[in-house]
């Protein structure tokens, strides 16, 4: 994941390569000013009054419970996507097979290899390449693959500065739910 003091990646946006990264790989208000600025400096030829029918048609059919930055019915931003992301991964880990097969070895194998190459932030997905290469993914059981997992996840969050889980509990975050009772 980008620090402060790295730079981003070239980014794709609709095909063609661009400097400026896409809202994957930068929080949704760096994201909005970005494009506001460009707005203004270019013509779309979209009239206010449609714009303004647009927001308030997505606003009425708003069904999305997202915390955090970006106004519902919009693109995820980096934030969310890898929220979202995390909680995936962690689910399909603790739905994986207490005795895998071979097939479901391979096959967890080649996910976790396709995903960190079809990553959309490229710089994320390069670093979880490599997150892959110093530690491939444990796929002998459910127990194993969860840790590992977690583990991963306890890399990524030192490199921003955020707080590790405790990866005794990942089958009552993921899986089970909490002790206490408070998902039940």
């Amino acid at each position: 994941m980008p620090t402060a003091e790295q730079p981003l990646p070239n980014h794709h946006q609709n095909g063609k390569e661009t400097a400026a990264p896409c809202r994957t790989c930068m929080d949704f208000k760096s994201w909005s000013k970005q494009q506001r600025k460009s707005l203004s400096t270019s013509s779309t030829g979209v009239t206010k009054a449609a714009s303004d029918s647009e927001v308030a048609h997505r606003r009425a059919d708003n069904t999305d419970d997202r915390s955090g930055g970006s106004p519902p019915n919009c693109p995820l931003d980096k934030e969310q996507l890898g929220r979202y992301t995390w909680g995936l991964l962690h689910t399909m880990a603790a739905y994986y097979p207490t005795t895998p097969s071979d097939a479901d070895e391979r096959n967890v194998r080649s996910f976790f290899t396709s995903f960190s190459k079809l990553y959309p932030c490229e710089y994320c997905a390069k670093d979880f390449q490599q997150e892959l290469k110093d530690m491939p993914p444990e796929t002998k059981s459910q127990h194993a693959l969860s840790q590992w997992l977690c583990r991963i996840h306890n890399r990524v969050n030192v490199k921003l500065g955020k707080p590790e889980f405790d990866c005794t509990k990942v089958n009552e975050r993921w899986r089970d739910g909490w002790l206490d009772g408070s998902c039940d």
